[in-house]
């Protein structure tokens, strides 16, 4: 049984959910201390539990520990089976975080997975799903996995409510990646605002383009403000960079609105991001630069060049290395722009 230390790097969920989706996917059974150790409240919160509980449904696994605030967990996964799931956080914790983890194994079922999922879908510390939709998704895909989002409805911190559908094909193996300079010719993006006046998410927009305009891009930003069902309000903005003609590489930035956070600060936010990660000129932002790296294990013989090296892209290839016999070379020091070969 494969050992893990959950204080690992930085020693919060992602360690958790890539391991428990890895060995789901290989079919090695692991054993997890010290889960999120240096988190104010360690142990399993209600996403973990929830992105536990979907990945042992879908291997069939056999598993201890799985409770709220357990800080250990062994896993035991049998055969991944297709068909479709039902997740339910029943609080705002991230829909993305669970999607992220489901995806890897879902991959290699046995027949389509089609997962539909509640939750938060715009929360702190989690990508937005505009982000997983526009910038995770098509890098993915382009691996030649056929994964589809569709956001029904968004939840916010702190009632939660959102719901995606997801649905995953199944697919014989994945292309390797080589993604190291980055094109753009255009930044597109979302802002919505849910249960707010309309005026928040063309604000939000506006401060978004000016500066963006001001920097040489062209610029497109979608205004959504019709999300009339969810459980309370909230706003964010997503940017994304494209290239024509290609649907990889782009990086990706957003920011969330608050209470008391003017709409114009949150566009300049997002906005000020996607222009700082464009600067370095790397395929890859730093998020993407830690979700990529289960697949370059799956794949092998993939090179990426991130904008920037964080403790969550060593904490995803220490997972990474202990399910596969993958190797990683990582040429960079956090903090900066890096290329990560396996």
């Amino acid at each position: 049984m494969i050992e893990i230390d959950g204080s690992f790097g930085e020693g919060g969920g992602a360690l958790l959910r890539v391991s428990t989706a890895l060995s789901a996917l290989t079919g090695k059974a692991f054993a997890i201390s010290n889960i999120r150790s240096s988190r104010p409240k360690p142990g399993l919160m209600p996403q973990h539990l929830n992105a536990a509980l979907a990945l042992a449904k879908l291997s069939n696994a056999e598993v201890t520990g799985l409770e709220l605030g357990s800080t250990q967990m062994t896993f035991t996964p049998d055969q991944i089976s297709g068909g479709k799931l039902e997740v339910d956080v029943k609080t705002a914790g991230s829909i993305t975080l669970i999607l992220q983890a489901l995806i890897i194994p879902s991959l290699f079922a046995d027949q389509r997975v089609e997962i539909n999922i509640k939750g938060g879908t715009d929360v702190r510390w989690a990508p937005p799903v505009d982000y997983l939709e526009h910038v995770t998704l098509p890098v993915l895909n382009s691996m030649g996995a056929a994964v589809y989002l569709e956001v029904l409805q968004r939840g916010y911190y702190p009632r939660g409510g959102g719901m995606v559908r997801a649905l995953i094909e199944p697919v014989e193996k994945l292309k390797p990646l080589k993604l190291h300079d980055l094109e753009v010719d255009v930044i597109r993006g979302i802002s919505h605002a849910t249960k707010l006046p309309p005026h928040v998410a063309i604000r939000q927009a506006q401060a978004a383009e000016k500066k963006i305009h001001s920097a040489g891009y062209e610029v497109e930003i979608e205004i959504k403000s019709d999300d009339n069902n969810a459980l309370g309000p909230g706003s964010g903005l997503v940017l994304w960079s494209e290239f024509k003609n290609k649907s990889t590489p782009r990086v990706g930035a957003s920011s969330r609105g608050e209470v008391g956070k003017r709409a114009e600060i949150v566009g300049r936010q997002a906005a000020e991001e996607i222009l700082s990660c464009l600067s370095k000129g790397a395929a890859l932002d730093k998020y993407m630069g830690d979700q990529i790296i289960p697949y370059m294990a799956l794949t092998g013989s993939s090179s990426v060049r991130i904008s920037e090296l964080t403790q969550h892209t060593l904490t995803n290839i220490y997972a990474a290395e202990k399910f596969t016999d993958k190797k990683f070379q990582v040429d960079g020091g956090l903090g900066e722009v890096t290329t990560i070969t396996v």
